[in-house]
């Protein structure tokens, strides 16, 4: 009788194997997203740029300047988190942390071909607050989707050129990704899009006041928004 009871559970075995499924694929770190709250670092890149409004202001000379950022210039960031689970779908997520940088700014006067260029070096604290909206998951990944917000304040030290900048700033921010649950740990790689909110140019420039050759880069320009792509690497 134990002998039959053997080949028959051997049998039975052998048939589940046989007719196994794609959703019967072991599932790593089943309860992970049960959690209340979990912790979790990041590592990444991010490029900036900035949109320039100008006014079209002319100077004694008759020329016109005009400011962009042709190229973007890779940076690194590093972040903690802090996630909190609200609902299946919904997660509130703190991540704190730094982002070194820069970006080369390329002024030229259009009026008689003048060129000027600005290495603007960066070092913020950020403090990103975002909603993740996340999908079921299937087997062991999960897309999920971002909005928020995020504070910013450039650490790095001032000196007087062309244009200085306002150390804090806001940003509205847009994500998506895609949790991958591991053995050990889960691993979400990000791409988010931060859109400045504010005016970050600073207008009154008592140092250039006897530099007529500088100020008229700030004077040809109504506003300046900072905006930056992340990508980033979380493990939790």
């Amino acid at each position: 009788m134990l002998r039959l009871l053997m080949v028959l559970t051997l049998v039975v075995c052998c048939g589940q194997v046989a007719t196994a499924r794609p959703q019967d694929k072991l599932l790593n770190r089943p309860y992970a997203d049960q959690k209340p709250l979990h912790l979790g670092f990041s590592v990444g890149m991010h490029m900036q740029d900035l949109k320039f409004t100008h006014n079209g202001f002319v100077t004694s000379d008759g020329e016109t300047w005009f400011a962009e950022v042709p190229s973007y210039s890779p940076g690194f960031c590093v972040n903690v988190l802090g996630d909190w689970r609200l609902h299946k779908h919904f997660n509130l997520r703190l991540s704190p942390g730094m982002y070194f940088g820069n970006k080369v700014v390329k002024m030229l006067d259009t009026t008689n071909g003048g060129v000027a260029q600005q290495n603007v070096k960066t070092a913020y604290v950020v403090a990103p607050l975002d909603l993740k909206i996340s999908g079921e998951r299937y087997l062991n990944s999960r897309p999920y989707v971002t909005l928020g917000v995020m504070g910013s304040l450039d650490v790095s030290k001032k000196r007087s050129d062309y244009l200085m900048f306002n150390s804090m700033d806001a940003y509205f921010t847009v994500g998506m990704g895609c949790d991958f649950y591991l053995p050990f740990f889960k691993l979400n790689p990000e791409i988010k899009f931060c859109f400045g909110l504010t005016d970050v140019l600073k207008h009154d420039r008592p140092d250039l006041v006897d530099d007529p050759q500088k100020i008229k880069m700030t004077e040809s320009l109504t506003k300046v928004k900072s905006n930056m792509i992340v990508l980033t690497f979380y493990f939790e």
